[in-house]
């Protein structure tokens, strides 16, 4: 692509990673009507996206090689080096001009690594982070916050427009991931802090379930931990955003905060508790704290009935 050339929903976009966000992304991507080439290691999972019109590439150095855009969705900093700087080949294949699209949540420091990469080969990349859970994503519903040109954030807008209801422009690379973790404290933080809550209100003897109705029709719990109380009400903890990536997102965090430097109780004390939880329990849902909280404070029944 040239400078500045705008994305269109002619241009051939690339996807990897498929996992909680990627696929219903990379779903909304195809709606859309943009041509799309996935890639994924678990290959079932593109063939999911081939019955719906993808093209499944056989590894990320083909995929590069085929696109205008190359967008990746993927768990953490191991999984995006390997991509662009390793096995995966991506910046080495890719053309020159190719936009990169950059969606997972890695460290700022990690993400300028990347930028200043893909500069070496005469491509463009953004870091735009992903604020939002995996129903979110499939409504088309996410938040985003983008670092990197402005004129290449800007271009993007067609792409932003099929996967998100608003997108911020955060400044330069690493500015984007940046904003993600001041957002996942608040969402990490804000989570044990209702875990708390209704394990003292269940101490106190509040019925279970007018309690959860109660809470979450106040002001205080945030439209993203509504829904989170819905679920476990029904001790329901299937995995929309895994323990693990909360995990992995508290030491972001905590890593960045001690570069600042920064002492960040409440942050760290939430992470332990998730660190426990994730350590634990089979993949599950970051609110399985509530569950967790609950059975600190001796309350019985918050497991479901065996069927």
């Amino acid at each position: 692509m040239l400078a500045n050339e705008k994305i269109t929903i002619r241009s051939r976009l690339g996807f990897i990673g498929l996992g909680h966000l990627g696929s219903p992304i990379a779903r909304r991507l195809l709606a859309a009507g943009f041509p799309l080439l996935v890639y994924n290691r678990d290959r079932t999972k593109a063939v999911e996206l081939a019955d719906l019109g993808a093209e499944v590439a056989q590894n990320p150095g083909e995929l590069a090689r085929e696109v205008d855009v190359v967008l990746s969705c993927l768990a953490d900093w191991p999984a995006v080096e390997a991509v662009y700087l390793g096995k995966g080949n991506v910046l080495r294949n890719a053309r020159p001009g190719t936009r990169i699209i950059e969606l997972s949540t890695i460290s700022p420091e990690t993400s300028r690594q990347l930028h200043r990469s893909a500069r070496q080969f005469d491509l463009a990349a953004l870091d735009v982070a992903v604020s939002g859970s995996t129903p979110t994503a499939q409504a088309g519903a996410l938040t985003l916050f983008g670092g990197g040109e402005r004129e290449v954030f800007e271009s993007a807008e067609s792409i932003f427009a099929a996967i998100a209801k608003q997108w911020f422009y955060m400044g330069p690379g690493g500015r984007g991931v940046a904003m993600k973790l001041v957002v996942n404290t608040l969402l990490g933080v804000g989570m044990q802090a209702i875990a708390e809550a209704v394990a003292l209100g269940a101490g106190l003897g509040l019925q279970r379930d007018l309690l959860f109705d109660a809470l979450a029709k106040t002001a205080v719990v945030a439209p993203a931990h509504t829904g989170k109380l819905a679920t476990a009400k029904g001790h329901d903890y299937a995995p929309q955003f895994p323990l693990r990536l909360m995990r992995k997102d508290f030491g972001l965090i905590l890593d960045a905060a001690a570069q600042v430097p920064l002492a960040m109780p409440a942050t760290q004390a939430a992470a332990v508790i998730n660190a426990a939880e994730a350590s634990s329990r089979r993949e599950e849902d970051f609110s399985a704290v509530i569950r967790q909280m609950e059975q600190k404070a001796g309350v019985e029944n918050v497991l479901p009935p065996a069927a």
